[in-house]
């Protein structure tokens, strides 16, 4: 398998496992859509941490496996290839991705479709495929200007500069920085705490966030109002509130 599945504590892993670059070929963009909706599916799955073992992340799209494709190839292809990077960003449950050396072109597409990027001190991401004569064609042009805005994602595309782990923080790229050998742990220990709380009303959290940004404000606000009248139907809800009265905040176990 070109990606290995692996579920503890709650916490599915998503392992890249194509050496020695974690290139994004074919097969691993289908194998990320079907894990997708595998960990969609299941109940013992409640957070999602993607890593790509401690020497690098992905470092992009299969380029001789491109090099071979015309046109109408890449017509039909590019819209296999954003379903797949669409159907992990999708996933309704928050999801980390654990960043060690390199991220980059479809790399850092992958990495941008997490709700949360923690980055190894040695990492360097970038949007390179400018200089294959490209765009970003997963997303990198969307997902990118949503996260850094317009500007900065435009420096990134139109040069294909890679940033390190530093710049990319003080962008807005990832979320956190921390030593190569705690990425995976910490990562894990972000999505574990997660993994603990209400699912239902981190599904609405997600989905109101992400869908809202898509449309315009007034559209959003019936996003978020629809979700939150909703979640007074839960058990966790009825959990949350009780808890709260009853012995202060935080103290909550959600079913």
């Amino acid at each position: 398998m070109t990606v290995n599945l692996e579920v503890a504590d709650g916490v599915a892993t998503f392992r890249l496992d194509r050496p020695p670059m974690n290139a994004l070929d074919i097969a691993t963009q289908d194998r990320l859509r079907e894990l997708a909706a595998e960990v969609t599916r299941r109940d013992d799955v409640r957070a999602v941490v993607i890593w790509g073992g401690e020497k690098v992340f992905a470092a992009g799209a299969d380029i001789k496996e491109m090099r071979e494709m015309d046109h109408a190839a890449m017509v039909v292809r590019s819209g296999e290839l954003q379903e797949s990077f669409t159907a992990v960003a999708r996933i309704p449950k928050p999801v980390v991705a654990a960043v060690t050396g390199y991220a980059l072109g479809g790399g850092c597409e992958l990495a941008l479709c997490a709700d949360f990027r923690i980055a190894a001190e040695n990492a360097k991401l970038g949007q390179p495929e400018i200089l294959l004569g490209l765009i970003p064609g997963a997303g990198g042009t969307q997902r990118l200007a949503r996260l850094v805005g317009p500007a900065k994602a435009k420096d990134l595309i139109f040069t294909g500069r890679q940033v390190k782990a530093d710049e990319a923080l003080t962008i807005g790229l990832v979320d956190r920085v921390v030593p190569a050998e705690e990425v995976y742990e910490q990562a894990h220990a972000w999505a574990a705490k997660l993994a603990k709380g209400p699912a239902i009303a981190l599904r609405a959290a997600k989905e109101s966030v992400d869908r809202g940004l898509e449309t315009d404000l007034d559209s959003g606000l019936a996003i978020e109002r629809n979700w939150f009248a909703g979640l007074f139907a839960t058990e966790d809800r009825e959990i949350g509130m009780r808890s709260f009265v009853e012995d202060g905040p935080g103290k909550a176990t959600f079913r």
